[in-house]
């Protein structure tokens, strides 16, 4: 029965059914049992693994032996600042019975080079131990597997180590133990040591390769005259030159390369046991290689705020770029002149910069930044406490054997700076999609603006070839129908003319006329249509004057250069020759013909034969021999007149010369 005033928590179960219940009991009772077999071998291993960090050293620098005994880690560069050697440690320890399995040692850090002996038997060597300045082998984690045959009671490691001028260099405490237990802890230091640097390095290697073939191909096309000025909530500030309308590249891109490119060179180093030159020059490569990402990371932290015209940020970024020009000569003196107090200083300097800048970029960043700006400030903050951390850590205290942190932190680094490299893409993809919907949108407008100048053109041309045309018809009606009929009335009102003669200038007047009207229809170059009109109106008054007419025309082929009002022009030179024949000649037979010429122009060749009279070629012609060398010459034709009693011959050659060059020959 429960108290009053208290609520009995057994009333409140579901009753339990019987097979769970069971299964719930088997489980207390393995956990029951297991629980302190396991304890106890967890006691048990732990008490079988030593750490080993008392040793008697015997240090040689620059030909002079110490001895001393000193106490694990043993950072070198922190005891012997700027100097080269070699050390000798020997560290004695017992085991209280001998092991009946597989032992095994852990060394986090020890070299550059390195020899590791247990009892007299050398379990272990890498690099040159005479030769300074070699492969290093301080970076990774090291193990090795000792058979229980190597172990006694008493026991001696010595590790000899080689050490290069400012590699950091030294000995981390020994750890031995159970094979399994001491592998886990050197697994697990293996991982966030080589296996995570190699994961960081890929994933820089790929943000910065597409940063930079996103700086290289991406060129924004700004308008001529356009300021350049970002849309509002756009990270970066105007770009120089687009106010001249020069094609640009983000720098931004350029920015995020450079820094994952070199951050790239200072993390993969840990990789690299044997550099591709030697040291200190290695070294020196390496440690520029940070500078640049922390210098460029600063910058781009100010590309992203939008600083680029405030005066102080000027000053910073000018600081920065002088930091950056300064590491090389403090590399330089820490590595090749034994001063590493000289680029603790300048690591000091960067982190107070970047110390410097954060509070200002976190409160841009959360007063009224962009989701990039605030992603960047976090990494900024992040970065900044972590780097201040490994400085501590490995420049000024005396630990050694650990992992740089910063190299994991710059992870969001590299995740926000990709994100800002895609949020600057699509931002420049969208004005680039804008500025071709505006060139379509103005070519379209061109297209309708050009497409209605050319209806325009082409109604003003139609109306030009009818009034050409309209022009062509009165000329023509003017010099002959109106010519013949002016005449006629000349000679009626003289009185003097014949009936004969009127009746003959009339019908000139009304051939003429036909034969315009006949041109009309006849195709442009047609030379065969063109004789067969000629035929056909003027052949009955030949007859009737008892003039015997022949035709020898071979079939031709168009003449290219004959357009309507060349085959007009030539229509009437054919019926001025026939006309002067019917008026003048006195023949009894006329003769045409017409044949191809051999000439790279493909023309032909026309000739009016007749036997009349024959007149003097030499002697002033009248108007109409006149008008025949005027068409000529404006057809680009040869009219070629020769006559003697008996036989008078015209010819005409067509397309005998180049379009332009007609001549005129008599």
């Amino acid at each position: 029965m429960a108290e009053p005033g208290r609520v009995d928590s057994t009333s409140l179960r579901a009753p339990t059914p019987p097979a769970q219940g069971l299964w719930a009991g088997l489980r207390r009772l393995l956990r029951q049992l297991v629980a302190p077999v396991l304890l106890c071998l967890a006691v048990q291993a732990n008490a079988l693994t030593l750490e080993l960090r008392e040793a008697r050293a015997s240090v040689t620098i620059q030909g002079q032996t110490k001895q001393l005994a000193v106490q694990l880690p043993y950072h070198w560069d922190r005891v012997h600042g700027g100097l080269q050697g070699a050390a000798d440690f020997e560290l004695p320890f017992t085991l209280a019975e001998l092991p009946g399995r597989p032992y095994g040692l852990y060394v986090s850090r020890l070299g550059n080079a390195y020899e590791i002996w247990l009892n007299g038997v050398l379990l272990e060597k890498n690099g040159d131990m005479q030769n300074f300045n070699g492969a290093d082998y301080a970076k990774s984690p090291r193990f090795v597997d000792i058979t229980p045959g190597l172990l006694r009671t008493e026991n001696v490691f010595r590790v000899h180590i080689r050490v290069d001028k400012g590699r950091r260099g030294g000995l981390a405490p020994l750890v031995l133990g159970p094979l399994d237990e001491v592998q886990r802890r050197y697994e697990h230091d293996y991982r966030w040591r080589n296996t995570g640097s190699m994961v960081v390095v890929v994933l820089s290697l790929l943000v910065g390769g597409v940063a930079l073939v996103l700086w290289v191909t991406q060129v924004a096309p700004p308008e001529p005259g356009q300021a350049g000025r970002p849309e509002p909530g756009q990270m970066g500030r105007p770009k120089a030159g687009q106010a001249m309308g020069r094609p640009l590249r983000d720098r931004l891109f350029l920015l995020a390369a450079i820094a994952e490119l070199s951050w790239t060179v200072n993390v993969g180093d840990v990789l690299i046991e044997t550099p591709p030159f030697g040291w200190p020059w290695w070294g020196m490569v390496t440690i520029a290689a940070t500078a640049v990402w922390v210098c460029t990371m600063a910058l781009f932290c100010i590309e992203v705020a939008g600083w680029g015209r405030h005066p102080l940020v000027r000053w910073l970024g000018r600081w920065i770029l002088l930091l950056l020009v300064a590491n090389p000569v403090a590399t330089a003196a820490a590595l090749l002149y034994g001063y590493p107090l000289a680029l603790t200083l300048w690591y000091a300097a960067l982190g107070l910069t970047c110390l410097a800048l954060l509070p200002v970029f976190m409160r841009k960043a959360l007063r009224d930044g962009s989701i990039a700006h605030r992603m960047v400030a976090v990494a900024l903050l992040l970065n900044t406490l972590v780097g201040m951390r490994d400085i501590y850590a490995f420049r000024v205290s005396a630990t050694y054997g650990g992992t740089t942190m910063l190299r994991y932190s710059s992870i969001l680094f590299g995740l926000a700076l990709a994100y800002v490299v895609i949020a600057r893409l699509r931002f420049t993809s969208g004005q680039v999609r804008d500025l071709l919907s505006g060139m379509a949108a103005q070519v379209k407008a061109k297209e309708i603006a050009l497409q209605t100048r050319y209806q325009r053109v082409e109604t003003l041309a139609r109306e030009q070839a009818r009034d050409d045309e309209r022009t062509r018809i009165l000329r023509d009606m003017h010099d002959g129908v109106g010519s013949h009929i002016s005449t006629a009335i000349r000679q009626l009102q003289t009185g003097k003319a014949a009936a004969a003669d009127v009746l003959h200038t009339l019908r000139d007047s009304l051939d003429h006329l036909k034969l315009s009207i006949d041109a009309m229809n006849v195709p442009p170059g047609d030379i065969n249509a063109l004789l067969a009109n000629v035929r056909y109106r003027l052949e009955p008054r030949f007859l009737a004057c008892d003039i015997r007419l022949t035709w020898d025309v071979d079939l031709l082929e168009p003449v290219a250069a004959m357009d309507a009002s060349a085959m007009a022009q030539l229509q009437f030179m054919l019926f001025e020759a026939f006309s002067n024949v019917l008026q003048h000649a006195n023949a009894s037979t006329l003769c045409v013909l017409a044949h191809p010429c051999e000439t790279p122009w493909r023309g032909v060749r026309l000739q009016i034969i007749d036997d009349g009279c024959g007149f003097d070629v030499d002697q002033p012609r009248g108007n109409g021999l006149s008008s025949m060398q005027q068409r000529a010459r404006g057809i680009g034709a040869v009219l070629c007149l020769a006559s003697a009693p008996g036989r008078t011959v015209v010819e005409i050659t067509l397309g005998s010369v180049p379009s332009g060059g007609a001549v005129v020959g008599d």
